[in-house]
């Protein structure tokens, strides 16, 4: 084990006895830390901007503005095997020259051997297999990014959000025309925009799309938007409605949530990740009834981006990159020198809904993705002085940038 695994593998077993820690990165009973895979270009001092992971096959898959590219790690030898860039309309924005709304690429989804992937004005589809990005469908000509997607593989129909247009709204692409179909705005019930909107997660028993809205007049602090399949069929081929007005649709409070991360659980369960702006604010993940909309349980885990529940260990993994040493939003829920957090993932027994392991992270590691065949946990993470606000990173070993991997199990 090379020195940053020890001191990682060490401080998750101080904490934390369950995580079954031993004398090298592979031994354990519990989730535990495994390994760090290099990324091309990132390094000591490196602001990495990445955002959404998923795994497909035997690849891990995430996107990375400073490469502009979709990155490829192969999880049986958990080695780096590419980025996958474009080129001309097929190349990804990158990190642009604003925030991350003007950059991309953003979230990634896979439809069947491909990956869909946000960017700036438009959805990339790339193929792995060739290693390239075969197609550009425009969503917009703002020039923000078109951000998080999910999809319904029973109707063949993918759904991504574009959280910062001037209207919030979220387009419906035919997988097997690769073409948009509808789309649908988020203007309130009041008249007004909404915040914005974060993940989805297309849920097949129910035939129902859940999407997070980042706040509404009703709901400042966001609601979970239940979008009925069988209604966003029927949307008439290539027109606009608003949310408000579709057939079934439901608006579920969130509290004082500022939601980001959404996963299906067990049964009727939804998990939504909460990371609070409100300063002093308790970190929550809140889990709701997803035919009913009733909370069930609310749990100091929160603080995160990405959040997937795993059906093997019965979890979910949350990327909680704005945890805090009290468990409370810092301020203005942001990381900062004189307000920094600690990052962890946050693992969740789906069962009890309680907070089963807390293991040290690196800077900004809010994207996670676990492959069920392996349990094998991604978290991609930034260089530990950059960008400011994590004042343990290089003590618990996480200097570089690149990817971690966890064992669930």
């Amino acid at each position: 084990m090379h020195r940053s695994a020890w001191v990682k593998a060490s401080v998750v077993c101080a904490v934390f006895a369950l995580a079954g820690c031993g004398g090298n990165d592979n031994v354990g009973t519990g989730p535990h830390f495994v390994a760090d895979i290099a990324v091309p270009n990132v390094k000591a001092g490196s602001n990495f901007s990445f955002d959404i992971g998923t795994t497909n096959g035997n690849r891990y898959y995430f996107t990375d503005r400073n490469n502009a590219a979709v990155d490829v790690i192969d999880i049986p030898t958990r080695t780096f095997v590419k980025a996958i860039q474009g080129s001309g309309n097929l190349a990804f924005a990158g990190l642009g020259s604003g925030p991350n709304s003007t950059s991309g690429p953003d979230g990634a989804t896979p439809v069947g051997s491909l990956i869909y992937t946000g960017d700036v004005n438009s959805v990339k589809i790339v193929d792995p297999a060739a290693g390239a990005v075969l197609t550009n469908i425009p969503v917009s000509a703002t020039g923000v990014r078109a951000d998080e997607g999910c999809l319904d593989s029973t109707h063949g129909i993918f759904m991504i959000s574009s959280p910062e247009e001037p209207t919030p709204f979220a387009t419906f692409i035919s997988t097997t025309t690769q073409s948009v179909i509808a789309k649908v705005t988020f203007t309130d019930a009041a008249g007004h925009p909404t915040a914005g909107l974060e993940a989805c997660v297309y849920d097949a028993a129910s035939d129902n799309f859940y999407v997070n809205v980042d706040g509404s007049t009703a709901n400042p602090h966001g609601e979970l938007v239940k979008l009925p399949g069988a209604t966003i069929r029927a949307i008439p081929s290539g027109t606009t409605q608003n949310y408000t007005a579709l057939s079934g649709v439901a608006m579920y409070p969130e509290g004082n949530c500022d939601p980001t991360g959404l996963a299906l659980g067990p049964g009727t369960d939804i998990a939504v990740g909460c990371r609070e702006a409100t300063t002093g604010s308790p970190l929550l993940m809140q889990i709701f009834n997803r035919a009913s909309g009733a909370l069930v349980a609310s749990l100091t885990a929160g603080g995160g981006d990405q959040l997937e529940y795993d059906a093997a260990t019965n979890r979910y993994y949350n990327a909680t990159s704005r945890w805090t040493a009290s468990g409370n939003a810092s301020t203005n829920g942001t990381c900062t020198a004189a307000s920094p957090c600690k990052p962890m993932l946050t693992i969740v027994d789906a069962g009890s809904r309680s907070v089963a392991a807390r293991l040290n992270t690196g800077n900004n590691a809010h994207s996670v993705a676990i492959d069920p065949a392996t349990g094998l946990v991604f978290v991609p993470y930034s260089s530990a002085t950059a960008p400011a606000g994590c004042p343990d990173c290089a003590s618990n070993g996480f200097v570089n940038g690149g990817v971690s991997v966890f064992a669930a199990r």
